[in-house]
């Protein structure tokens, strides 16, 4: 007995484990694209007498011998996921870190950016195509602006009615405002405007079942799976969802590997977030490629100064150090304020260190999986490549992959993109071919920009000529890509 309680206090200790303060200085500083960077440096000499600007005269691997230890993180982490086999300096392959780190503002110039539209504006130009009146016009542009990131709205109504009448001088009812969020659940892509990702996932199969032709049994078993054992469906009860439901197995899968495929961040696939195309974007990274097939990589750290220790801190605490004996109360404190301020900067600098590390591997192994496309530019080139694929070859933790890929951006010779840009499912062909779900979406744009006018193809139509071409998808998901590609049903393109 006494056994057993041993063991379930070292599982609640190893479940309340947390990131350390360093770590999650780490977390914070890899999450930063490179302008937000800059003003973290500049905040932090502020704020630290004990670190200054200038070149380093001795390295230290404090942080890499000590404090990266992650054992059992993942238990207790929340927010911040496990950040285990971050590479050290010795570890980076084939190239250097300081000297690639150089501005190439002139360049970034002349290259325009492949991404400045924000969901935001997308959702506005749909707002335009409606015929509403002003007050409806009203009402629906604020329920825009109170979107979050993934498109969805995590405010009340009754909230944003009081909003409404403070802020604006606009009076609506409740009724008004579910009028108005109808309207814009009705906006593509499907599920913009839910309330819960319950309600997103709802409207996407009903949006799915309106286009239908006739009753689709699995998006009928959808409905019901998401309507009626919602809770059982976030903790995968499985068999206890097929007897509530008294449904066959086959079936059941069926319609759970389909809902699978909803998409949970509608406001994800429509580009940027609110606000973010008004700032100017300033690539994280520079890739060069030659015609001899070098391909050059370096980090865009502009006006990132390199940091070190104050040498005025290092000798008061080394005068500090030699009197230690004969030290006063007020010595001592002094002594401990000095080690504190040393201890925070040394901390900052390896964690700006180990940002530059990371971003490096990642973005290399990026280009690594990415070559053709880096060489050519074509984007029928890009291969199929989940944050999985990056983690595997790096030896870093997927969440670490998408900290990196989150809000930075590269300089190719060929335009600014978005490091998102290069991540995308993969279709495999009945002959065993993987492509890229990218590709398969151009060829169907070009269908459907070919077609006759008069007549155009609907997802059945189209599914056949696809297979045709050597994809042979189901209509269902041409459906879906027609729907990513912002293209309506045929009876809409007359």
């Amino acid at each position: 007995m006494a056994q057993g309680s041993r063991q379930i206090q070292s599982q609640a200790q190893q479940q309340i484990q947390t990131l350390s303060p360093q770590q999650i200085l780490v977390v914070k500083l890899l999450e930063l694209p490179a302008v937000e960077l800059e003003d973290r440096i500049h905040a932090e000499l502020l704020e630290n007498p004990a670190l200054e600007e200038g070149k380093e005269e001795t390295a230290t691997d404090d942080y890499a011998d000590g404090d990266s230890s992650e054992d059992g993180m993942d238990n207790g982490a929340n927010d911040y996921d496990s950040l285990n086999d971050y590479l050290t300096e010795d570890d980076i392959p084939d190239y250097k870190l300081q000297e690639n780190n150089r501005s190439k503002d002139e360049q970034a110039e002349d290259i325009p950016f492949s991404d400045s539209t924000s969901f935001y504006e997308i959702l506005k130009e749909q707002l335009r195509e409606r015929n509403l009146s002003e007050h409806q016009c009203e009402l629906v542009e604020y329920l825009i602006g109170s979107l979050d990131d993934d498109g969805l709205l995590r405010k009340s109504l009754e909230s944003i009615g009081d909003e409404l009448a403070i802020y604006a001088g606009i009076e609506s009812t409740e009724e008004e405002l579910e009028e108005a969020l109808s309207v814009l659940q009705d906006f593509d892509p499907a599920g913009i405007g839910a309330r819960s990702l319950q309600e997103c996932l709802l409207i996407q199969i009903r949006r799915k079942k309106d286009e239908e032709k006739k009753p689709d049994p699995v998006l009928n078993l959808e409905e019901r799976i998401v309507t009626d054992c919602y809770e059982e469906f976030t903790r995968k009860h499985w068999e206890k969802m097929m007897k509530k439901l008294d449904v066959e197995e086959e079936e059941f899968n069926e319609a759970i590997v389909e809902i699978t495929k909803l998409n949970p961040r509608p406001g994800a696939s429509l580009g940027e977030t609110i606000g973010r195309n008004l700032q100017q974007i300033v690539p994280d990274f520079i890739v060069e490629t030659y015609d001899d097939g070098t391909i050059n990589l370096s980090l865009n750290n502009r006006n990132v100064p390199e940091l070190r220790m104050s040498r005025g801190f290092t000798e008061m605490v080394e005068e500090h150090t030699k009197n230690r004996a004969n030290q006063s109360k007020e010595s001592k404190e002094a002594m401990m304020f000095l080690k504190q301020k040393m201890d925070a900067a040394q901390g900052f600098i390896d964690a700006v260190k180990q940002r530059q590390n990371t971003l490096m591997t990642t973005m290399q192994a990026i280009i690594d999986l990415q070559r053709p496309f880096f060489m050519d530019g074509d984007e029928s080139l890009l291969k199929p490549m989940i944050l999985k694929d990056v983690a595997e070859r790096t030896s870093l933790d997927i969440s670490t992959i998408s900290r990196v890929s989150n809000s930075k951006y590269v300089q190719t010779n060929f335009g600014i993109y978005p490091l998102k840009f290069f991540f995308s499912d993969g279709y495999t062909t009945e002959d065993g071919e993987e492509m890229s779900v990218r590709e398969i979406r151009k060829i169907l744009k070009e269908c459907i920009d070919g077609e006759d006018k008069k007549k155009p193809l609907t997802d059945d139509e189209l599914a056949d000529i696809l297979k045709e071409k050597g994809y042979p998808i189901a209509r269902r998901t041409v459906a879906k890509y027609r729907q990513q590609l912002n293209i309506p049903v045929a009876r809409l393109r007359k």
